[in-house]
C-alpha cells in the first residue's frame, strides 16, 4: 500500500508574502490540500498563482468526519494541511490529523513558515531565553487566573492568545494574578494596522479601552515559584466585588491564588 505523506504548511500570519517558496511548491504539488477555511487557502494560492488540484475543508466542526478521508488519500499519495494562519497543529483543529496519520504509519513533515507566537516573543521587548506559551486562555475567570498563576510560578515569559473582548478581562487578571508586570500586547501581527505596544498593564488597560484584531499577549515572566502577595489578594476581592463575581466564582479564583478554602470563604466573606 502506498504510504503518502502529511505535510504541515505554516501561512502567513496576515500579510500574504510571508511564505515560503517550498510551501508554494509543495501546495501546488499535492493532489490533495485539507484546509481550515478553503476560502482563506484559495485566496492565499490565488494571490501567488498556485492551482490546487483539490482542496477540502479540515476544522473543529467536522474533523472527525473528515480524518478518515485523509487517511485514505494519505494511502493514494500526498496531502498538505494548512491551517487559518501559521503552523498547523499548533492551537489548531489539525493536532488530531496529525497523531492520525502518524499512528497510521504516515510520514508528516513540517514546512516552516511564520508562527505568530515567535514573532510576539521577538518585538515584545521582553526576555525571550524561556517563555510559556498557553494558547488560548480559558473563558471561565477562576480557570484564566489558576492557569495564570501556575505559569507565572515557572518564572517564565508568558505568551497567549486573546480575543479582542476578552482582552481587558484578561490583563485584569494578569495584574491580580502576577502584579503590575511589564507586557507587549501585539495586535494584527504583519498587517496592515499592525501595533505593538509596550508597558505595564495598568497602562495596557488604559491604552486598550476597545481593542480589535487578533491579540498575541506576552508577559514579563517574574522570580520562580513566585506566589500572590496579600496586596495582589486584596485587589482580587475588591475587584471581583466591583464585577460582582458570584460567590462560588470568587471563592474558586481565591483559591487558584494560593488560599486554601477557609481561608477564601474568610477573606470573601468576612468584609461582607
Amino acid at each position: 500500500m502506498a504510504m503518502g505523506t502529511l505535510f504541515l504548511v505554516a501561512t502567513p500570519v496576515g500579510n500574504l508574502e510571508d511564505i515560503t517558496l517550498r510551501a508554494l511548491r509543495i501546495l501546488g504539488e499535492v493532489p490533495l490540500i485539507a484546509a481550515e477555511d478553503t476560502r482563506m487557502a484559495r485566496r492565499l494560492l490565488s494571490h501567488h498563482g498556485v492551482r490546487a488540484r483539490r482542496i477540502i475543508s479540515y476544522n473543529d466542526h467536522n474533523k472527525r468526519a473528515r480524518t478518515p478521508v485523509v487517511l485514505e488519500a494519505l494511502a493514494q499519495g500526498d496531502v498538505a494541511l494548512v491551517s487559518d494562519a501559521g503552523m498547523p497543529g499548533i492551537s489548531d483543529p489539525g493536532a488530531g490529523l496529525v497523531v492520525a496519520a502518524a499512528e497510521a504509519g504516515h510520514r508528516v513533515v513540517p514546512v516552516p513558515g511564520a508562527s505568530a507566537v515567535i514573532l510576539a516573543v521577538a518585538a515584545s521587548g521582553l526576555s525571550s531565553r524561556r517563555f510559556h506559551y498557553l494558547g488560548f486562555l480559558p473563558k471561565h475567570a477562576a480557570a484564566r487566573r489558576r492557569a495564570l498563576l501556575e505559569a507565572g510560578r515557572t518564572g517564565d515569559t508568558i505568551v497567549v492568545f486573546e480575543s479582542p473582548h476578552r482582552l481587558r478581562a484578561t490583563l485584569a487578571d494578569v495584574q491580580g494574578v502576577l502584579g503590575d508586570r511589564r507586557v507587549a500586547v501585539c495586535r494584527e501581527l504583519t498587517k496592515l494596522h499592525e501595533e505593538i505596544w509596550r508597558g505595564n498593564v495598568a497602562g495596557a488597560l488604559d491604552h486598550f479601552q476597545q481593542p480589535r484584531g487578533e491579540i498575541v499577549l506576552v508577559i514579563e515572566g517574574g522570580a520562580p515559584a513566585e506566589a500572590a502577595t496579600a496586596p495582589d489578594i486584596e485587589g482580587a476581592i475588591a475587584r471581583m466585588r466591583r464585577e460582582g463575581t458570584r460567590g462560588r466564582d470568587a471563592l474558586a479564583s481565591l483559591q487558584a491564588l494560593g488560599l486554601n478554602r477557609r481561608e477564601a470563604y474568610r477573606l470573601w466573606h468576612g468584609g461582607r
